[in-house]
């Protein structure tokens, strides 16, 4: 079968995107700090679209930063498990999403060797990766993501990241007519504005992390039934206790703690063909959280 230029350009540029990191020579891809950790987040009030019921959700997560002499490295997985109120495909089960995010920076002033600080800014990257998931619904999602655009890295403890990013996604919806006339489809261009921190403090001898991003996605064109999207909000933080400095005196070894996700028009949902605006496309959820680092 042959493919369409449109479709060999695409792959090219995903192909291109991951294998950034591949292109740094390999002296100065040794790792200057590292960081692995695996999570577990809870929570009862999550949603889903056209969904008029709250979801409990257990949430395991992998994730992986590391840093070199002119960038750095940043990959989440997470498996997400629902409950009944949110079935499988066929099934009276809850269904299970897979969500992998991979994001790399490169320093300009580390590439360039100039200090490029300004202000409260002590570096400006180039910022790139991809967004891909799947999830066993009837609906099927197959959400394929890829971003490009400059990062200001704010000179705070910890850190805190200020990007804007240019998207194009490919998803895919198994519903059928009349939901899904098209059940493959390649959105519009759009713009994300991304905020990303991890900011360790203390409150008297607690030692404490606040911790979370926050991204604001442009409208993306129309949907499956040719519905025009809306502008969607996605905020994930919270506030953790080092558990493990507390008992043990290691820093960042076990934490414990509380966050919220907010999420309003998710995945840019909004109204229906008719107008109406469809329940479950906004969630405002506390949940439990735990990391184990190694």
């Amino acid at each position: 079968m042959k493919s369409s230029p449109t479709r060999g350009k695409k792959l090219a540029l995903a192909c291109a995107i991951a294998a950034l990191p591949a292109l740094v020579p390999n002296a100065a891809q040794a790792a200057t700090w590292s960081d692995t950790f695996i999570g577990y987040r809870f929570g009862t009030d999550f949603r889903e679209p056209n969904n008029r019921d709250e979801v409990r959700k257990h949430v395991l997560q992998l994730t992986h930063s590391s840093g070199y002499s002119i960038g750095q490295n940043f990959v989440n997985l997470d498996v997400l498990q629902s409950d009944s109120k949110d079935p499988a495909s066929g099934s009276d089960s809850g269904a299970t999403e897979f969500y992998l995010t991979y994001r790399h920076q490169f320093h300009l002033g580390k590439i360039f060797e100039k200090d490029m600080s300004f202000g409260p800014v002590k570096e400006v990257a180039l910022t790139a990766g991809f967004d891909l998931n799947t999830k066993n619904t009837r609906f099927a999602p197959r959400k394929r993501l890829l971003v490009v655009g400059p990062t200001l890295k704010f000179d705070v403890p910890g850190f805190l990241d200020l990007s804007l990013l240019y998207g194009r996604e490919q998803n895919h919806c198994g519903l059928g007519s009349p939901a899904c006339p098209k059940s493959d489809i390649t959105f519009d261009p759009q713009w994300m504005v991304s905020a990303a921190w991890g900011i360790p403090f203390q409150a008297g001898p607690v030692p404490l992390k606040f911790q979370g991003f926050i991204n604001y996605n442009s409208e993306k064109g129309k949907d499956y039934a040719g519905v025009k999207t809306k502008a969607e909000t996605l905020m994930r933080t919270s506030l953790m206790v080092d558990v493990g400095q507390m008992v043990s005196g290691k820093k960042n070894t076990f934490l414990m703690g509380v966050g919220y996700e907010y999420w309003k028009n998710k995945f840019g949902n909004h109204s229906n063909a008719a107008g109406v605006t469809k329940p479950g496309i906004d969630t405002t959820a506390p949940t439990f959280q735990m990391e184990w680092h190694f």
